[in-house]
């Protein structure tokens, strides 16, 4: 029997999500599981630059894999003919593939899965199926999308009020470091997470989230770090639409961190797990020396213009 009275619990938000029409999952990782399973995916072919979160989830699921290398606008090098229940894994690294590209692999190998995990913005292309993940734009504790045309399967609803900590700890305190520990001990918990839908805590968090505004704050502040580095990066980027981080190039990345660091830049390795693979020098170089430049809603023109300082002075 529901319960009537005592204490007020958390407001219904308006329900206005970005996505309301995708299938909503808990994490980006079980999207992964939820399209092996429903579509019955033996084998996966991954990019050797990338979290192995996702080899893990092949492990888990009994998916066999086999690793593929990049080339420098960050596009598949791969020309192998796919088999029935056989997938080529793309991801979409920092917004970078146009959409063109994307519908001529799907036209090429037919069986493509792409990840979105940095390109939440980036709308699905039909007959794709494409993962995004919320957490990595959003202060939320947990949340993935995912468009496909696969079977719905039978799943409990997730909840989330435990994995909120360090979100409403630094939105209160302002200060990271406080509650990094938290954020971690969040982030290794989805490594044996079931595949459930999306929490309803989750849910009223995105369904009132301004997305517009966040949509012109991470293009502008794109565009400032672009107009005053884009001379001195070696990647040739292409401007996305709401982009995710801006990846800096430079031959020293991995010193450049530290010194940013210590002044409370704080910029990520992604994938730090790329640089144990020894038959991929390339990949290890990005994953290195790419420096992953913070510029999501969060910040505008002041904080853009200490991020390029700071890094021109040290360059």
């Amino acid at each position: 029997m529901k319960e009537i009275g005592g204490y007020l619990e958390l407001e219904e938000f308006r329900h206005q999500e970005y996505y309301p029409n995708l299938i909503a999952l808990n994490t980006a990782r079980n999207a992964l599981v939820y399209l092996c399973r429903a579509k019955q995916i033996h084998k996966l072919y991954l990019p050797y630059y990338l979290c192995d979160s996702v080899s893990n989830v092949c492990n888990r699921e009994g998916i066999r894999y086999e690793y593929y290398h990049i080339n420098k606008d960050f596009t598949p090098d791969f020309n192998k003919r796919l088999d029935e229940g056989e997938y080529l894994y793309i991801v979409n690294y920092f917004g970078q593939l146009k959409r063109i590209n994307i519908e001529n692999y799907k036209e090429k190998y037919g069986n493509i899965i792409l990840d979105n995990v940095q390109a939440f913005f980036e709308r699905p292309i039909e007959g794709i199926d494409t993962i995004y993940s919320c957490r990595k734009f959003f202060g939320v504790p947990d949340g993935a999308y995912l468009s496909t045309n696969a079977e719905e399967l039978n799943l409990e609803t997730d909840s989330s009020n435990g994995r909120m900590r360090h979100i409403l700890g630094r939105y209160e305190g302002d200060v990271a470091s406080e509650y990094y520990a938290d954020f971690k001990e969040n982030d290794h918990s989805f490594t044996k997470l079931d595949i459930r839908y999306m929490s309803k805590l989750t849910h009223n968090i995105l369904g009132v989230i301004d997305y517009k505004k966040i949509i012109e704050k991470r293009n502008k502040n794109w565009d400032i770090l672009h107009e005053a580095l884009m001379r001195e990066n070696k990647l040739k980027l292409v401007t996305p639409f709401a982009p995710y981080m801006y990846p800096f190039y430079c031959e020293n990345g991995m010193e450049i961190k530290k010194v940013l660091v210590a002044k409370k830049i704080f910029v990520p390795t992604l994938w730090p797990n790329v640089l144990g693979f020894e038959e991929c020098e390339f990949e290890k170089d990005y994953a290195e020396n790419i420096l992953p430049l913070p510029i999501d809603q969060r910040y505008g023109v002041h904080e853009m213009e200490k991020v390029y300082r700071t890094l021109i002075e040290e360059l």
